[in-house]
């Protein structure tokens, strides 16, 4: 199991494609998050009991998830951190996800499916200060994510979102 997976480079330089909102400088879009993971099926059947689909075979060292217009990588921890040249402090690295759906009660059936797989819920679903409805999970592998209902942003039918 190399560093880098099948096909000669990372996964965060394998997807890169033209589009994007165009700022005059690097494109205002975000392609692919790559989450690090120290027990690599763990994580992918963790998300694969979400109901997502990657295709991912046997003896593969990442896994790849389409996520709308974008895409969710599972990598093992140490190749990541060796990857980018970060050293692994093993702790929280400030960031959460985030997953929008249209209603409130959407947040409660995908936090319940979320705990049925696996997660740790951290903030059950509720009302925010800001008019909205949230709740939290953790998935095994310790990444946050935010459920939220947004009633100030524009949810496509695709789930993306835009600012209103």
């Amino acid at each position: 199991m190399g560093l880098i997976p099948r096909g000669g480079s990372s996964p965060l330089q394998r997807i890169a494609r033209p589009g994007g909102c165009k700022t005059g400088g690097v494109d205002q879009r975000l392609s692919l998050v790559t989450l690090g993971v120290s027990d690599l099926g763990r994580a992918r059947e963790f998300y694969e009991a979400l109901g997502w689909k990657s295709g991912w075979q046997e003896g593969e060292d990442v896994v790849f998830f389409q996520a709308g217009g974008m895409i969710l990588a599972l990598w093992g921890r140490d190749q990541l951190a060796a990857d980018t040249g970060i050293r692994d402090s093993g702790g929280w690295g400030g960031v959460t996800l985030a997953h929008n759906v249209s209603s409130p009660e959407e947040v409660d059936r995908v936090m319940g499916e979320a705990e049925r797989a696996g997660a740790r819920i951290t903030r059950p679903p509720g009302e925010t200060f800001w008019g909205g409805y949230t709740g939290i999970f953790v998935d095994p592998e310790g990444h946050p994510w935010e459920v939220a209902h947004n009633p100030h942003w524009i949810l496509g039918e695709d789930g993306s979102v835009r600012l209103a």
